[in-house]
């Protein structure tokens, strides 16, 4: 007797499992079906073990019931995105401090430096948005803040557009550290991104939020 093509059962259940784990998660018939023609086409010499079919079937289950988790924590986190972004609505129009570039409109830009404490000088680095150095200025050892102006020495205001600053701490000519320096920039969107929680800073520049580390009133 001649028996048809019969539709390929792999030896492992769990790589097959997970390998269509879409499909089958979506049509527990179909597994159902395929199960019930391995059975019916298996060598009569050397049957399978009742127990595989146990673990196929236990196999399948919890791919199905990880599928199905997976969908709802991704539902979860949209929500949460979402909930998120109402939450965060009112961070628009405020000024956000960041490790992020910048926008200069003519306006002075405030810049939270944290020196290394045992650094003997520090000195900001500004860089304009095509990463030139445009100027560079020492600064007191402190975490104060600190007004860039936004002036070159011969009194010429810089152009507007985007600005980055680095701070170097440096101890007997040696330097320390080298970190982009917090500023302070205002919020114009909050944006669900890649499922986290974006803010868009003036100028174009984003940062998620976990990245703010203050927040405050636009200064007048």
């Amino acid at each position: 007797m001649e028996i048809g093509q019969v539709p390929t059962v792999a030896t492992n259940p769990v790589a097959a499992t997970v390998q269509s784990s879409g499909q089958i998660s979506s049509d527990f018939e179909t597994f159902l079906r395929m199960l019930t023609v391995q059975m019916q086409n298996q060598d009569p010499l050397n049957p399978v073990d009742s127990s595989d079919y146990a673990v196929q079937l236990a196999t399948f289950s919890q791919v199905e019931q990880s599928v199905l988790t997976n969908d709802l924590l991704s539902s979860l986190s949209a929500q949460l995105t979402s909930d998120g972004l109402a939450g965060m609505a009112n961070w628009v129009g405020k000024e956000a401090r960041a490790a992020a570039p910048a926008y200069f409109d003519g306006e002075p830009i405030t810049l939270s430096p944290n020196p290394a404490l045992v650094a003997d000088q520090a000195e900001v680095v500004v860089r304009n948005e095509n990463g030139a150095e445009v100027q560079r200025f020492d600064i007191p050892i402190s975490a104060d803040p600190v007004e860039w102006a936004g002036v070159s020495p011969g009194g010429d205001p810089f152009p507007e557009g985007l600005y980055s600053f680095e701070l170097v701490s440096t101890s007997n000519g040696e330097v320390i550290t080298a970190d982009v320096v917090e500023v302070y920039s205002t919020v114009t969107e909050v944006r669900a991104q890649g499922g986290e929680t974006i803010l868009i800073l003036e100028g174009g520049a984003a940062v998620a939020t976990n990245q703010v580390s203050a927040l405050r009133d636009p200064t007048l």
